[in-house]
């Protein structure tokens, strides 16, 4: 059918080999984009660590004012009045005088 002297082109190998590189190359461009260090876990992370570091600072603000608590009630810098406030509270206690309002 064909000359001996003239080159094929096509075949089923040819085919195959496409089809080969075609799987491949999908399946590398799923594994950029869903695979575990893909694109969007990439993105995912960085949602995650946008959230966590608001979080941290949430709480460095929370610690700063419990610190700032704390130290108005340790025996050195004493305040009268959280004190006051404290045992209030703590213990249900109020003044003759005073209104309660819940």
């Amino acid at each position: 059918m064909y000359p001996e002297n003239e080159p094929r082109h096509g075949g089923f190998g040819e085919m195959v080999f496409a089809g080969v590189a075609i799987a491949l190359i999908c399946y590398l461009a799923f594994a950029a984009l869903q695979g575990e260090h893909g694109l969007f876990s990439m993105l995912r992370v960085e949602a995650d660590e946008a959230r966590l570091q608001e979080q941290l600072s949430d709480l460095q603000a929370e610690r700063a004012t419990l610190e700032n608590k704390t130290g108005r009630l340790s025996i050195d810098g004493l305040d009268p009045d959280l004190l006051d406030e404290q045992a209030r509270k703590v213990l249900g206690l109020a003044r003759p005088d005073e209104i309660i309002v819940r």
